[in-house]
């Protein structure tokens, strides 16, 4: 990411308006704004609104071409095994497990209905 690039349009775009007053328009915080504009990497969701009200395409400033959004492709198991694996209680096996149990059942009930 050219970071350089986002900073500069923000600026730009702020012109003599504060900080606080230009973040409060974008719907983040002045403490988020003046830290990207001093070239730090923003959150997605920070990302996203400000090539928002850049009216700029996230490619440009990513500077990547030609790349068609592919979805992600996780297996099942790895989805619900991410819920089990927040609980201290279980081991990375037994969340692996316990989700192949769960989508297991879930695929015989369907396949009964």
């Amino acid at each position: 990411m050219n970071i350089l690039k986002l900073s500069k349009l923000l600026v730009e775009k702020r012109g003599e308006r504060g900080v606080r007053e230009f973040a409060r328009e974008i719907g983040i915080s002045a403490a988020t704004l003046s830290r990207i504009e001093r070239g730090k990497l923003p959150d997605i969701e920070t990302f996203g609104k400000l090539c928002s009200v850049l009216k700029v395409d996230p490619a440009d400033i990513l500077e990547i071409d030609n790349i068609e959004a592919q979805p992600a492709v996780v297996a099942p198991t790895v989805i619900a095994a991410v819920h089990f694996k927040a609980d201290a209680h279980y081991s990375l096996q037994a969340a692996q497990d316990l989700a192949a149990l769960i989508l297991a059942a879930q695929a015989f009930a369907s396949s009964k209905v």
